[in-house]
Parts: structure tokens; sequence; C-alpha cells
């Protein structure tokens, strides 16, 4: 509800504006927008997630710098390994927003619009999750 309100505020001539396009530049990523869902039920390590991905730890580490740059992701140091996590919620539900639009383009019903719903979990989370 709160995020209605907060949305509404928001104008044309709105300073985030050029900001939300380096968002989205950021996020026109593949590998980026797979590691933002691999991430969105906790923290991981690098190697984890590259085997998720199905990309090197490398390519991943690069991945993970530009995010980190964008603040879209933030690391956890445990020894030598590194633990990455969402920043905040806002990326996730971009991205569930993002894989939404791409459904609804096919044509069809989307799946999102056919999952039966529990109560404690909402429609983006439950069709990111599915």
């Amino acid at each position: 509800m709160r995020e209605d309100m907060n949305a509404c505020r928001l104008s044309v001539d709105s300073q985030y504006v050029e900001l939300a396009v380096e968002v989205f530049a950021m996020l026109a990523d593949a590998t980026r927008v797979r590691i933002i869902l691999a991430l969105r039920d906790g923290e991981m390590s690098v190697n984890h997630l590259a085997d998720i991905i199905g990309k090197s730890p490398t390519a991943v580490s690069q991945h993970l710098a530009k995010l980190r740059l964008g603040r879209i992701v933030a690391a956890r140091q445990d020894g030598t390994r590194v633990f990455y996590r969402l920043a905040n919620e806002h990326a996730r539900k971009l991205v569930a927003d993002a894989v939404f639009q791409a459904e609804h383009s096919l044509g069809d019903e989307p799946a999102h619009h056919r999952i039966d719903m529990t109560p404690e979990v909402p429609a983006a989370e439950a069709a990111v999750r599915a």
C-alpha cells in the first residue's frame, strides 16, 4: 500500500529518472537478471552462483562487481569467501515484474495469472519461484 503512495509522487521531471534508466541498463543483461533471481532467497557465494547460472566464477564475479557498484547487491566476507545478497527487495521486484511483462508478450494468459496463490505468498514472488 505504501509503495502505491510513493509511486504516485513520482513525476516526469523527477530527479531520479536518469538514475532509473541506469538501473535498467544495469539489468539489461541476462546473466545479471539470473544472478538476481538466484539471490532472491538469500545469500550465496560466487562459486555457488556460478554453478546455478552456468557461468564461470570469474564471469559471475565481474557481473557481481557491477551489481555491487550499482548498489543492487551487497557482499559479506567470511574468511576467504565472499557471500552476496540482494541489497534490498526492489531489484527482486523489478526483475519479477520484468519477467511477468515478458510473459505477457507471448500472447496467451501469462503463467503468473494462472498461479493458485496462498495468502502468505504475494503473486509476484510465487510466479518467480515457480
